[in-house]
């Protein structure tokens, strides 16, 4: 699929590291230009490097996703520095607590579903008119498995994972017929530095959560880029309002 979005401009959310990062780089290798968004910009100004030093095109912005004039902010400097907006990966978030429902605070509710359901509204909010301006584009939203199952202790995680989905499905809904493709991934469990923080905080976790997954491995942030990117290709011209699960069959059980 190499050069396959030449002449077109990538906005991908945590772009400095886990799914965000992966897809970044494969969006440049196929020809894009792309924003590198993140509320850590040092992270974000190394995924953008990493993209120049193949001889790709990239800026690195920090961003609040769940801030919407900073939300706003975002999109109108990725339209200032590359005219048009094609594909927006609005994959920013944060991981579960491992609480029962009566155990959150309401500021932890709260602060689960700004950075993971509001944050996504917030992007196809800024997103979606300049699309419609330019007469199209592409969204893909990170959801997650427990977007479509629960878990236990993980109660606002999945309450925002599952709004995730609904958001997806309704502006698919309204954008079908105006250009605009909007979908998801349900990402099962994978090898990232937000699944590693609870990892080492847990000893023997990670082997023990290994046994839960059919497939007998845990995924890599680069199959996830592999489906967002294909998601916003032309091969999948007739994929909208999708929630893809990559997940080792995860749940198939």
């Amino acid at each position: 699929m190499a050069g396959e979005f030449e002449g077109k401009v990538a906005l991908v959310t945590g772009a400095g590291s886990g799914f965000g990062r992966a897809t970044s780089l494969l969006f440049a290798r196929d020809g894009a230009k792309v924003v590198c968004a993140d509320i850590n910009l040092q992270t974000a100004e190394q995924t953008a490097h990493l993209i120049e030093d193949t001889g790709g095109d990239a800026i690195a912005i920090k961003t609040d996703v769940s801030k919407a004039a900073e939300v706003e902010a975002m999109v109108k400097a990725t339209v200032k520095k590359y005219k048009r907006l094609d594909c927006a990966f609005n994959n920013a978030g944060i991981g579960g607590l491992g609480k029962t429902t009566d155990e959150y605070t309401e500021d932890e509710f709260d602060r689960t579903i700004a950075i993971n359901l509001k944050s996504v509204w917030l992007g196809m909010k800024y997103e979606i008119p300049q699309m419609l301006r330019q007469g199209g584009g592409c969204i893909v939203n990170t959801a997650s498995i427990v977007g479509l199952v629960a878990m236990g202790g993980l109660s606002a995680y999945v309450a925002s994972k599952h709004g995730v989905l609904g958001l997806t499905k309704t502006a698919a809904l309204e954008y079908a017929r105006k250009g605009i493709r909007v979908n998801a991934v349900c990402p099962g469990i994978f090898e990232t530095p937000l699944n590693q923080k609870y990892w080492d905080q847990f000893p023997g976790s990670k082997e023990e959560m290994l046994k839960t997954v059919p497939l007998g491995r845990y995924g890599q942030p680069e199959e996830i880029a592999e489906a967002v990117v294909w998601l916003c290709s032309d091969a999948a011209s007739f994929v909208h309002g999708h929630p893809m699960v990559v997940d080792g069959t995860f749940t198939a059980q």
